[in-house]
């Protein structure tokens, strides 16, 4: 295995580890802006709807979500969510945004990612992201930038604005036209088996499962380079002799 040229990496759960998430908190914190409440609704209210919704369209569930592989952007979903129930926000579509995801589920950097990020750098291997994320863009770079502000990535790519999500291989292509390069000298670290470690592999890529945020409970026994802590794919990369 040569040494990569560029490592991209998930989001959630594999640079920034997110507290359980609270939607009920998150729209608390939203309506706090509210400059209208047609018919008073409170945040359980709210969120019971955007639930509702949410099950409809299949947006959330987690033994389906890697067949769903075209993201519904927040923005959109927030938008009849709020005007159908006669709110107004006086907030930008970015704005609403981040003070639901602060409040909902706030983020703290994976433990010695910052420091794996350094010895990347110190090693000339180039580092991006694709997110699997409704929020905006915008809102996922400002978070990253904040939780690690050492950090050089040369694109963060979040599916809410380009349709498709992962496992899809029109998301992992893209990565790779951005940053110039052929799959096989890119890996992709992340944290979901399906959309992470099956994605990359499928769009040529050599796939990394960071499990060191998620519960494991049921880690499947297939061949793939897994690695709990950072130090462990520090040691990889500086022998070498990774079997895939």
């Amino acid at each position: 295995m040569n040494k990569p040229k560029m490592i991209m990496f998930d989001y959630g759960q594999t640079l920034i580890r997110e507290a359980k998430f609270d939607g009920v908190r998150g729209t608390e914190a939203v309506l706090a802006y509210a400059v209208r409440n047609k018919y008073n609704k409170s945040a359980k209210e709210v969120q019971a709807y955007a639930d509702k919704l949410n099950k409809e369209i299949g947006r959330f569930d987690r033994t389906k979500i890697h067949l769903f592989q075209h993201e519904v952007p927040n923005h959109m979903f927030t938008r009849f969510l709020y005007e159908s129930l006669g709110i107004e926000i006086a907030l930008s579509a970015q704005e609403i945004d981040d003070v639901f995801w602060n409040a909902a589920a706030p983020g703290t950097p994976t433990d010695g990612i910052s420091e794996f990020l350094v010895f990347l750098k110190q090693n000339d291997i180039r580092t991006a992201v694709i997110s699997n994320i409704s929020f905006c863009a915008q809102s996922v770079t400002n978070r990253i930038n904040k939780c690690i502000p050492n950090n050089e990535f040369e694109f963060i790519l979040a599916t809410s604005d380009y349709l498709f999500r992962k496992p899809n291989r029109h998301i992992f292509d893209l990565a790779l036209e951005k940053a110039e390069l052929e799959a096989g000298d890119v890996w992709y670290v992340g944290d979901q088996y399906k959309c992470d470690v099956v994605g990359a592999r499928n769009a040529g890529m050599f796939p990394v499962w960071y499990t060191g945020a998620i519960d494991t409970k049921s880690v499947t026994t297939e061949d793939v380079l897994t690695v709990k802590e950072w130090k462990e794919l520090i040691d990889y990369l500086n022998d070498m002799s990774i079997e895939y």
